[in-house]
């Protein structure tokens, strides 16, 4: 049993939405404009961090001269194209159930995601989620991205509790470690469309969120 439990804090990308793939094709899509060969291990170690710190970290990889900035544009262009014309996109099995059964119980639900605000209301647009969370941060607004811990040190603030009180769900290893040096609860979900993440530094993992359920 997780005790003492009064916040729940949300990743998005691969944990809400099964999004993974559409941001992966609009990233390869810039890569290929670039003739970028970005290998497994590299767009791994990408993820779960910021677009802006992505590129960045692509630029100083291969001495790019291209703006960050302007590859942050060109990516999202892209991905809002496959999110507008994708009419299979929903939402991850059982997680509206948990959000309802979280929010139910009257605990405090942030959303704490890597991607920008625009993004995240999109989502929570498309599926009607903006009842049921307190507060929404994109990390695409803060100076460090994850694995940096401010945006869960920022999602307790804005939620209203100590992290001894707080759990983060995610299913990056990059969410997780932030999630760690935070000092708040990590549960890593093993999404079955993402295969490179180990999750291996979270607290908990688990499948699905029926066993959530009986865990608070």
């Amino acid at each position: 049993m997780i005790q003492n439990l009064k916040c729940v804090i949300f990743d998005m990308d691969g944990v809400i939405i099964d999004s993974e793939e559409l941001h992966r094709k609009a990233y390869y899509e810039v890569f290929e404009s670039l003739d970028l060969n970005v290998t497994e291990e590299l767009y791994k170690s990408m993820t779960g961090s910021s677009t802006l710190n992505a590129f960045q970290k692509l630029v100083a990889h291969f001495n790019l001269n291209e703006n960050p900035e302007e590859l942050v544009l060109n990516k999202r262009k892209r991905y809002v194209n496959f999110f507008e014309n994708d009419p299979n996109l929903s939402l991850i099995n059982g997680v509206e159930n948990i959000i309802k059964y979280f929010f139910d119980k009257g605990y405090t639900l942030v959303l704490a995601s890597s991607s920008a605000m625009v993004n995240i209301n999109r989502v929570f647009d498309r599926f009607n989620l903006h009842q049921y969370f307190t507060a929404k941060i994109s990390g695409a607004d803060l100076k460090a991205s994850k694995p940096h811990p401010e945006i869960f040190e920022k999602a307790a603030v804005m939620g209203g509790h100590d992290r001894n009180n707080c759990i983060v769900i995610e299913d990056s290893d990059n969410g997780i470690k932030a999630a760690n040096d935070a000092g708040i609860f990590a549960i890593g979900y093993k999404n079955p469309l993402v295969t490179n993440q180990t999750l291996e530094n979270a607290n908990m993992v688990i499948s699905n969120y029926e066993e959530l359920i009986e865990m608070c």
